[in-house]
């Protein structure tokens, strides 16, 4: 069963899409977002709640702001994508949306059989589709209510800040994520990121300096300096002295 977002910025057409959508069996949910960067949002919180992911985005391409081909384009960077259909009135875009990995084409104004077909196909890829990958090397952030997609490798350590992390680049800006510390720990791990303290993560190569005194153990990473806790110390210094 399909969990499906439909995009449009034109809200009669949104609602007659929607309809058309719920209405079919294969379907489990269809909500709807009336601009690209509400889908985004939506698509990340799913990302980053790890369940009821979305499996595929209906999207209309020209909208006001990100077009529909410009999301498809974020969404090349994201680890597991929902996949996209594109609905919209304008024949002349297919050969980009093909070229952006899309399932399908669809034109408007959309008849319920070739709607029912889009479907077929999707669900088709959906239940043949790879598991998803287990690390993002791709994060999505909000930047002046745009969402923009930050390397992990230009990350240099995340801060802990309740149910929220906020994250240091090598380039001295920051951005605050709605993950907690220990989803990230779990999804970088194998990238090389290691737990230094019950608030911080840092990317181990990053390390500049470890130091040792009576007060414990610190390391600093550029112009920063965090405390490494007595239950992560052992272990940080294993690491460094293991790390080429």
């Amino acid at each position: 069963m399909l969990r499906v977002l439909a995009v449009d910025d034109e809200e009669p057409a949104l609602a007659e899409l929607l309809y058309l959508l719920r209405a079919d069996p294969r379907v489990h949910s269809a909500e709807g977002a009336t601009d690209a960067n509400e889908a985004l949002r939506r698509i990340t919180r799913a990302l980053e709640g790890g369940e009821g992911a979305i499996d595929v985005l209906f999207l209309d391409i020209h909208m006001a702001g990100l077009t529909g081909l410009d999301v498809a384009r974020l969404l090349a960077g994201f680890a597991h994508p929902p996949l996209v259909v594109f609905v919209t009135a304008h024949e002349d875009f297919a050969v980009k949306a093909f070229d952006l990995k899309a399932v399908d084409y669809v034109l408007k104004p959309v008849r319920r059989e070739r709607l029912a077909e889009a479907v077929r196909r999707v669900a088709e890829r959906a239940a043949s589709a790879a598991p998803p990958a287990t690390v993002a090397d791709r994060i999505p952030v909000e930047l002046g209510g745009v969402t923009r997609l930050v390397a992990v490798s230009d990350i240099v350590y995340a801060e802990a800040q309740g149910d929220y992390a906020r994250l240091h680049t090598e380039d001295g800006t920051s951005h605050l994520v709605r993950i907690p510390l220990t989803t990230l720990e779990d999804r970088w791990q194998d990238l090389g990121f290691v737990r230094v303290h019950r608030s911080h993560l840092v990317a181990l190569h990053r390390i500049d300096e470890l130091r040792l005194d009576g007060a414990g153990m610190t390391i600093r990473i550029g112009t920063a300096e965090i405390a490494v806790s007595r239950r992560h110390a052992s272990r940080v210094r294993e690491l460094l002295m293991r790390h080429p």
